[in-house]
């Protein structure tokens, strides 16, 4: 197959020639994810798990393509679905959070056939985006081409870890394709020393001005010491971890700490994931078949078994070893004069220049190390956390803050398979420690590092105002407005059935418990995981801090307890998901009560909701909607708004708008009303906003 292009610079100054090149990129991509899926051998290969933990392959084959079009739905650059159903079924994919997570949950996936013609037609709506995209001005963050970009790096991303699953699907239901041939290069290593690396003062993290994509954790300089050390010359080996295997310490406890050992014993793991013993001696899975082991490979295990390896040996050898830090690794790749490698074909075991598979750890050399970057990626001891100055990228708040936990591992230098972004120096992965990708490890010899700090405060600020706005104190004798609102709500619907209710636009869930205080069940949905993921956190530890802005830099810290507000035993009746207002999953209904609290001027075709809601209602259920009405371009194209603009030459207004829409389903329980609420952005500035709250009856 060609040589995939490469992340295109946006520093082009002939923009149509970049329009081209964004182009090519595209369908490149496209093109190369769809092949992948050619390794599979039948319809049962699309429908089985390789894993228990993740979703099946047919998820993943539509995902991709549901991102384009959801994200080019939130940025506004188009504003009709092209297959709803499929949009909402391959929209939100499993994060292995944990290995004894398994999930149940019955899908009605699509026919593969009913995919590809999706495919087909999102790749000439991207297409025709491309082609239609104002190329002026400056094409950071905010232009429409960094959204087309997402989407070709995301889809890159699922391009390495649907090789993952594949690998570890059922020999059965693959098979061998010439354009993913692996390596055929086989044999033993060589000596695999120690080599120094001198100390070296670095800045880590991009500017926001270097004119290549990234994602959001890549950005804000941190600059960081690093004392000199000595790291292994190659990537540790098939043949060295067999010694590791052979002395049986899978089996000893005291090579692992406490969460590896515990992963250890529920897998029952006995050697790395990819081996597999035969009478003929050990072989080696790769994407669609098994070779006699190439003990000159560098072997691919999670980090749990990379520590354990390194904890052995240094006992072993009585040397202070342990793996890498972030900063530790980009020493070693400054020290080599490790360069981005744009040129094709690569030297390095990358960006599918060369095999479809790992090859011999002496095969390409970088200064006097070899794979510094490529052929697998590189376990570190660093979790991921925020450089300073993070900001969460709004088109995708998800990508990396449920990562900053303590639990996910950085791993550096990319894979054979890597590509695009994920193949540059400062791009920036984490996976929890039990995570398998094709991830290897080399070891250094170092000082032990310092404790790495983790903050069990909430700091991102949109989160912490709303933690606080939800949980926090009252302002200005402002009552606190979920817990006021369903007072409101309940009062006015006092008498009618309370089985089930559904909190739209939860946030970080305080209605949703307030509503369970008197309703048998209650769904909450939230288009932001972010704020699900800190609901869910809070129902399971009964408690959350975070860290709101005093003035400048300064912070105050606080705590939520759902104990002293008295929610704490309501929290088992309340569920939260994940969801789109707009394009909710039909097992969403049958609801005695809907709240929709500033929600329905957040929505990009507020219309659409409101003409659907009904359809999740009980007859006699109520439909409360509560909003300031603050129509913003940003989130709702002005086509779409309910009101707030002249119609026919005269004033037509929200309420007028939701009277128009609801009518033929709905009848206006009681006069509207307003209700106050402020949120606090510093000590000294605060929002203080009326929202009028309606009741409609379903008919």
């Amino acid at each position: 197959m060609p040589f995939l292009p490469r992340t295109p610079c946006l520093a082009i100054a002939d923009r149509e020639a970049l329009r081209t090149q964004v182009r090519h990129y595209f369908h490149a991509s496209f093109d190369r994810y769809e092949a992948l899926f050619s390794l599979l051998a039948n319809a049962a290969a699309y429908r089985i798990k390789p894993i228990p933990l993740r979703h099946p392959l047919i998820f993943y084959f539509g995902h991709t393509a549901t991102f384009f079009i959801n994200k080019l739905l939130l940025a506004g650059l188009i504003h009709a679905r092209i297959d709803a159903r499929i949009e909402r079924l391959c929209a939100v994919g499993v994060d292995e959070m944990g290995w004894d997570d398994l999930d149940e949950t019955h899908y009605d996936w699509p026919e593969v056939e009913d995919l590809r013609r999706y495919r087909g037609q999102v790749r000439q709506c991207v297409d025709g985006v491309i082609a239609g995209m104002d190329m002026s001005g400056e094409l950071g963050m905010q232009h429409p081409i960094w959204v087309i970009l997402m989407g070709i790096e995301h889809e890159f991303i699922h391009l390495e870890t649907s090789s993952v699953l594949i690998r570890q699907h059922q020999l059965v239901h693959v098979r061998p394709h010439p354009d993913w041939a692996p390596c055929r290069a086989a044999g033993e290593p060589p000596p695999n020393p120690l080599l120094p690396v001198p100390a070296q003062f670095l800045t880590l993290g991009r500017a926001v001005s270097d004119p290549w994509y990234g994602w959001d954790n890549e950005y804000g300089p941190h600059q960081v010491e690093v004392a000199a050390f000595k790291a292994t010359r190659q990537l540790v080996s098939q043949r060295e971890f067999l010694a590791f295997v052979e002395a049986g310490a899978y089996l000893e406890a005291h090579w692992w700490d406490e969460e590896g050992w515990a992963w250890r014993q529920h897998a029952d793991a006995r050697h790395p994931t990819f081996w597999r013993a035969s009478e003929g001696g050990w072989r080696l899975r790769l994407l669609s078949a098994e070779v006699d082991m190439p003990w000159n490979w560098p072997v691919e295990v999670n980090a749990h078994e990379a520590r354990a390896y390194v904890r052995w040996l240094a006992q072993t050898t009585g040397r202070s070893l342990r793996l890498p830090s972030e900063a530790e690794w980009h020493a070693l790749a400054q020290h080599c004069a490790c360069g981005e490698l744009t040129e094709a074909p690569a030297a390095a075991q990358l960006h599918l220049d060369h095999e479809a598979s790992s090859c011999p750890v002496d095969r390409f050399a970088h200064g006097e190390f070899f794979d510094v970057v490529g052929n697998v990626w590189q376990w570190t001891e660093t979790a991921i956390a925020p450089f300073p100055g993070f900001k969460v990228h709004p088109l995708y708040d998800d990508f990396s803050t449920p990562t900053f936990d303590g639990r996910h591992h950085l791993i550096k230098g990319g894979s054979w398979i890597s590509c695009g972004n994920e193949a540059r120096l400062h791009s920036r992965y984490a996976f929890r420690r039990h995570f398998f990708q094709h991830a290897g490890f080399r070891y250094v010899e170092a000082a032990p590092l310092a404790p790495q700090p983790v903050s069990h405060y909430e700091s991102d600020l949109l989160v912490a105002q709303y933690l606080e706005f939800h949980y926090g104190q009252s302002y200005f004798a402002v009552p606190n407005f979920p817990a006021h609102l369903c007072q409101r709500v309940l009062a006015a619907t006092a008498g009618r059935p309370r089985r089930r209710a559904l909190d739209l636009g939860c946030a970080t869930g305080r209605a949703s418990l307030e509503l369970a205080r008197h309703f048998e069940a209650v769904t909450g949905i939230d288009f932001s995981v972010r704020f699900i993921d800190l609901a869910v956190q809070l129902i399971a530890a009964g408690h959350l801090r975070y860290a709101l802005p005093e003035e400048g830099d300064l912070q105050s810290y606080h705590e939520i307890r759902l104990d002293t507000l008295d929610l704490q035993a309501t929290a088992g009746r309340v569920s939260f998901y994940q969801g789109d207002a707009c394009n909710l999953a039909t097992r969403y209904g049958d609801y005695d009560l809907i709240l929709a609290a500033n929600l329905i001027d957040r929505l990009y075709q507020p219309e659409l909701f409101l003409r659907e809601v009904h359809q999740r209602l009980r007859r006699g259920g109520v439909l409360a909607l509560c909003s300031p009405y603050t129509w913003l371009e940003e989130y709702t194209g002005r086509a779409h708004w309910i009101g707030g603009f002249k119609r026919d030459g005269e004033r037509w207004t929200t309420l007028q708008g939701l009277q128009a829409i609801l009518h033929e389903h709905f009848r206006l329980l009681q006069e509207p009303e307003d209700v106050p609420f402020v949120i606090r952005e510093t000590a000294r500035k605060y929002q203080h906003s009326l929202a009028q709250l309606t009741l409609w009856e379903r008919r």
